[in-house]
C-alpha cells in the first residue's frame, strides 16, 4: 500500500504568539504610531510612474543618493513618454553617481517603452505586472504598492531585516521568510505603515553598530536592548 503524500510545510514562523507577545507587538506600533502617524518614503515622487523609476534606482543606493539624481532628471523625464525619448544615452549622466546605473538605466528605458506600448504610458497597480517589469522585483513592487497604499506589504531591506531581529518580530534567515512572519505577526490596522517606520527605525535609531537605545521609544519593550546598553 502506497504511503499517503506527505503534506506540504506551512510557511516559516518563530513561534506560536500568546497574548502577552500579541500585546507586545501591538505596544511597539502604538508608538511608533505616535510618533509618526502617516509616514512615507523618503524617496522623491510625484506620480506612480516617477516613484517606480525612484525606486528601481534605490537598489544598492542611498535615497539621499538618488532624490538628488532625479531632480534634475525629472525636470527633463517624468512621464514614459518624455524618458523613452531621453534614451538610454542621455539618461546615464543623470544617474551616474548611482551604483549600477548602467544596468539601471537599460531597465528603466525598457520599463518605460513596456508602459507606453502595453499599458498606454501608465503604471499597472497591480502586483503581478509591476513584477514582469524590467528592474521591478517583488521588493520594489512592494515599496510601490505600499507606499500607494495599494497593497499592504513589508519590503524587507536591510534596515527591516535587522531591526525585525533586534526586536523579536521576525527570525527568519531570509528577506521573503521575515516578510512572511512580519505580515503575521504586525496587527491589520499598521501593515501598511509597517514597513516604513521599521525602515526609519533602523536607519536613524536602531542602527547597525551601535544603536541608539537611549533614544529609542521602544527601548522597554526591545528583547535586544540588554546586548548594546551592557557593551556587548
Amino acid at each position: 500500500m502506497a504511503k499517503p503524500a506527505a503534506k506540504p510545510r506551512a510557511p516559516s514562523r518563530a513561534k506560536r504568539v500568546s497574548p502577552a507577545e500579541q500585546a507586545r507587538v501591538a505596544a511597539l506600533f502604538e508608538r511608533f504610531e505616535s510618533q509618526e502617524s502617516d509616514p512615507r518614503t523618503e524617496l522623491d515622487y510625484d506620480s506612480p510612474y516617477t516613484l517606480v523609476v525612484a525606486v528601481a534606482l534605490s537598489a544598492q543606493a542611498t535615497d539621499v543618493s538618488v532624490n538628488k539624481a532625479t531632480r534634475k532628471l525629472f525636470e527633463v523625464a517624468d512621464t514614459p513618454q518624455a524618458m523613452l525619448a531621453l534614451g538610454e544615452a542621455g539618461l546615464k549622466p543623470f544617474i551616474s553617481s548611482i551604483g549600477l546605473y548602467n544596468t539601471k538605466a537599460k531597465n528603466v528605458i525598457a520599463l518605460s517603452r513596456i508602459l507606453i506600448q502595453q499599458y498606454a504610458g501608465e503604471v499597472p497597480l497591480d502586483r503581478e505586472k509591476l513584477q514582469a517589469l524590467p528592474g521591478v522585483g517583488r521588493k520594489t513592487a512592494s515599496v510601490v504598492l505600499n507606499e500607494l497604499r495599494i497593497e499592504p506589504a513589508i519590503a524587507v531591506d536591510t534596515h527591516v531585516f535587522r531591526v525585525s531581529h533586534r526586536l523579536g518580530l521576525a527570525d527568519g534567515k531570509t528577506p521573503d521568510q521575515v516578510e512572511a512572519q512580519l505580515m503575521a505577526i504586525v496587527p491589520e490596522p499598521y501593515l501598511t505603515r509597517a514597513h516604513h517606520w521599521l525602515i526609519l527605525h533602523g536607519r536613524y535609531v536602531c542602527v547597525a553598530r551601535r544603536p541608539k537605545c537611549e533614544e529609542c521609544s521602544v527601548a522597554d519593550l526591545c528583547p535586544s536592548r540588554h546586548l548594546f546598553v551592557n557593551g556587548r
